[in-house]
């Protein structure tokens, strides 16, 4: 968006049409970026050898479920706060509630385990590079979001840097489960999150600089 069609726009009221990117020039980006965190885990880690199984259980969906709708909200989080005069009320709700839903869901495990399993559901086996793998597939999507919101005419650029940083790591959550072996809702509702945190942090930190315009 330029800074005619803002004026234009904050003058006559958000309902005003302004010029907006194109559906390709929007869509090809975050596709390229997707494709290329998907080549990541699958050239790089590997896809999970027991994936056709893991895939029949429920554990495996409800983990990528909580991915997927934490990448919808936070891609919704970021066109409306990189859209003057948008709606922003519903955007803590919706961020936090498939947060809250695999806590209860990782509450109810922990609660129904035996005593001296909950250490490994929470911990898993691969906790130490969990986040970290998950930040680093983020980095295409993180870029592409980045690009998405410059595109537009964030003016929270704190809150829009951490969207693009939450949309960008859930989806790659979401890619990761591709090879990830854990699937207790106990360490997805923890480890899976720091991973996503690193991005929105990072988000944070750089957006006042990367998407000023």
């Amino acid at each position: 968006m330029n800074t005619d069609d803002l004026i234009t726009m904050l003058a006559s009221g958000p309902d005003v049409r302004v010029r907006r990117p194109s559906a390709r020039a929007t869509l090809l980006p975050l596709a390229a970026a997707l494709l290329a965190s998907t080549i990541i885990v699958l050239a790089g880690l590997g896809m999970r050898a027991d994936l056709a199984i893991a895939a029949t259980l429920p554990p495996f969906w409800i983990k990528l479920a909580f991915t997927l709708a934490l990448a919808a909200a936070g891609t919704l989080a970021l066109k409306r706060l990189s859209t003057p005069g948008a709606r922003s009320a519903a955007l803590p709700f919706l961020l936090a509630a498939p947060v809250l839903l695999i806590w209860c869901a990782g509450g109810t495990m922990l609660w129904q385990a035996a005593p001296e399993l909950r250490a490994g559901l929470f911990w898993g086996g691969t906790w130490r590079t969990c986040p970290p793998l998950i930040a680093l597939i983020s980095l295409p999507l993180f870029a592409a979001a980045l690009h998405l919101a410059r595109s537009l005419a964030p003016t929270r650029l704190r809150l829009a840097g951490a969207a693009a940083g939450i949309a960008a790591g859930a989806a790659a959550a979401a890619v990761y489960c591709l090879h990830c072996p854990e699937a207790s809702p106990v360490f997805v509702g923890f480890w899976y999150l720091l991973g996503m945190a690193i991005p929105a942090a990072l988000g944070a930190l750089i957006g006042p600089r990367v998407l000023a315009w």
